[in-house]
């Protein structure tokens, strides 16, 4: 698993590629491809139930 962080006012390019219209966003991708998205804040428990099906 790789994780990383980007700074959309540095990269605005990144937030059209990738459609993020609100931040926190939160993008999973599996063999390059977008898998799951989560929104705004939510607590690690919320994220984690979000995620676990593509881990």
């Amino acid at each position: 698993l790789k994780v990383a962080k980007l700074n959309i006012d540095e990269n605005p390019q990144a937030t059209r590629t990738y459609g993020v219209m609100s931040i926190p966003s939160l993008i999973l991708f599996k063999g390059g491809q977008e898998v799951a998205r989560v929104i705004g804040a939510k607590p690690k428990d919320a994220i984690l139930r979000d995620l676990a099906p593509h881990l």
